[in-house]
């Protein structure tokens, strides 16, 4: 069980920025989805209780990089500075050595006599204390690191029981969301109107134009209206934005939308309530999620690996709509890069437009962006 990891840390030092209780705070937090899966299982509504513990196992996993990351850095500081005083370290244990096993009698000689007796007497009580300080923070340091070798070592039956716990999960999730039915919808989907659209489109804005013509009757009216939403509504996905709307990328490309990096596999999900408008490839966009959160308003989303939902359903805030592609790192690698701060474990990107009325605008007048998730 992931308390076992859990516990073989218990003994590791409290503290908001000590990486050992940051590694064992994510493994509470793994625990603790493991149980929300479990429990999963016998909720109303399941899509929610999974979506939820999804989220969980996403952000221990990613507390636990980070605990792990913190963890190696700690330790290659405090082994270069034990490294750097090696020559110290090696007089003070000397000194500490002979004054230990040097017989009492022996010590209170002097070969000055009493006089020398006494002013050795008083020399050694004034650098005993400053020896015994040193002594302690030595003693601190091996300890420290010893503890944080111990974490990684235990930390991949941890990662084991998480990334296992996830798999699962997302599985639970995608099976919950094909058994759903409750959904409104606002119209259905005409596959060969959609396919004829698909066909005759060259871009993202012939395609979203004519979006009305998929359906295979009339498209009802919607009154939603998240206006005043503006600025603060959250990203789909867990991850840092890597462009902003106008910013050139590495190969000089400029793009409408915002641009977010992502971890493998990350759940995305609608941010607001909304209408799918359309689900699946486009273009050369792969799968897209194009969401109609109120009238003449669009969310497109481009870039997942799979898609969930049909179009024309109405979906809450919150409601999966897909996963990021990508490979999960193995535990090995996950370890043995957990020194890399880089952030280059957020390797898929998530592709967010904004239209209104037709056009592009700037994704950031509606998403909050300065926030790491």
């Amino acid at each position: 069980m992931i308390a076992t990891g859990a516990a073989l840390w218990a003994g590791a030092a409290a503290g908001q920025g000590d990486p050992a209780a940051a590694a064992r705070a994510a493994a509470v937090q793994l625990e603790q989805a493991a149980m929300g899966l479990q429990q999963a299982e016998g909720a109303r509504d399941r899509v929610h209780a999974l979506t939820d513990t999804v989220r969980a196992y996403e952000a221990g996993l990613a507390a636990m990089r980070d605990g792990l990351r913190r963890a190696a850095t700690r330790e290659g500081q405090l082994i270069q500075r034990l490294q750097a005083r090696e020559g110290e370290i090696a007089r003070l244990m000397g000194v500490l050595l002979t004054i230990e096993t040097s017989p009492p009698p022996v010590r209170m000689l002097h070969p000055q006599g009493p006089l020398g007796s006494a002013r050795s007497g008083m020399i050694l009580a004034e650098v005993t204390p400053a020896l015994n300080t040193r002594a302690e923070r030595l003693r601190h340091d091996l300890e420290e690191v010893q503890t944080l070798r111990l974490l990684q070592q235990s930390a991949a039956k941890t990662l084991e029981e998480g990334l296992a716990g996830v798999q699962e999960a997302r599985t639970a999730l995608s099976q919950a969301l094909a058994d759903r039915t409750d959904l409104p919808r606002r119209f259905t989907e005409d596959p060969v109107r959609t396919a004829i659209l698909i066909s005759s489109t060259e871009t993202l804005d012939g395609f979203a134009s004519g979006l009305s013509e998929i359906a295979a009757g009339e498209i009802a009216e919607s009154r939603a209206d998240i206006g005043t939403l503006k600025g603060q509504i959250p990203l789909p996905v867990q991850g840092i934005v890597l462009h902003r709307a106008g910013e050139a990328d590495a190969a000089g490309v400029t793009r409408a939308g915002l641009v977010v990096a992502a971890r493998p596999r990350a759940l995305v999900t609608s941010p607001t309530p909304a209408t799918i408008r359309y689900r699946g490839p486009l273009l050369d966009l792969g799968n897209v999620m194009i969401l109609e959160p109120q009238p003449d308003t669009l969310f497109v989303l481009s870039g997942l690996a799979e898609v969930y939902g049909e179009a024309g359903q109405v979906i809450p805030a919150g409601t999966p709509v897909g996963l990021m592609g990508g490979a999960v790192p193995e535990i090995g690698a996950i370890l043995s890069l957990s020194g890399d701060g880089t952030g280059t474990e957020r390797s898929e990107t998530l592709y967010i437009e904004v239209r209104e009325g037709g056009s592009p605008v700037d994704p950031e007048t509606w998403f909050r962006t300065d926030k790491d998730g």
